[in-house]
C-alpha cells in the first residue's frame, strides 16, 4: 500500500541473508552512512543549556515560568493533602468520623496521578513542568537547564511547598 523505494528495497533484499545484519536492523529503516556504520537517530540532540546565562534574567518569560512552578507546586501539595486529610477524617471512627471510607487509598492514588498530569499539561509549555526540585535538578545535570534557571526553579517549589 505505500510506495517504496529503490534503497528500501535494497535493505529488504539483505534481510534474509545477512544474520548480523538482521540483528542490527530494529523497528524502522535504518540507513548506512558512508563508512560511518549505521546511524541509530533521526534527529539531533540539542546544544546543552549554558551554565550561566545572564540574559536569562532579563527575559519576563523566565520569570513567568519560575511563578509557573511555583504555583504548580502549592496546587499539587494542597489537593493531594487535603486528599489524604480528607480521608482521614472520614474514616477514622474515634475522631467523631463515619467509617463510609471516602476516597480511600485508590482515591488518594488518584488524586496524586491527576493532579501531576494536569498540573504538566499546564505547565509545560511554561516551564516544562517540572514540578519537584529533584526533576529539575536531573535537568540541571543532564545540561537541559541553566543554573540559574534550576536554582530559581527549585527555590519556587520549595516555597510552593511550604
Amino acid at each position: 500500500p505505500f510506495p517504496e523505494n529503490h534503497t528500501t528495497e535494497k535493505k529488504k533484499s539483505h534481510l534474509f541473508g545477512n544474520k548480523e545484519r538482521n540483528k542490527l536492523i530494529m523497528a524502522k529503516d535504518v540507513e548506512a552512512v558512508s563508512g560511518e556504520g549505521f546511524q541509530t537517530r533521526d534527529y539531533q540532540d540539542p546544544p546543552p543549556a549554558p551554565l550561566f546565562d545572564p540574559k536569562e534574567l532579563t527575559k519576563w518569560s523566565f520569570y513567568r515560568a519560575v511563578i509557573a512552578e511555583f504555583v504548580a507546586t502549592l496546587l499539587f501539595l494542597y489537593i493531594t493533602v487535603l486528599t489524604v486529610i480528607g480521608y482521614k477524617i472520614q474514616s477514622d471512627t474515634k475522631a467523631g468520623g463515619v467509617d463510609c471510607g471516602g476516597v480511600g487509598i485508590l482515591g488518594i492514588a488518584w488524586a496524586f496521578g491527576g493532579m501531576i498530569f494536569i498540573l504538566v499539561y499546564c505547565t509545560a509549555g511554561i516551564s516544562g513542568g517540572h514540578i519537584n526540585p529533584a526533576v529539575t535538578f536531573g535537568l540541571l545535570l543532564a545540561r537541559k537547564v541553566s543554573l540559574v534557571r534550576a536554582i530559581l526553579y527549585m527555590v519556587a517549589q520549595c516555597l510552593g511547598a511550604i
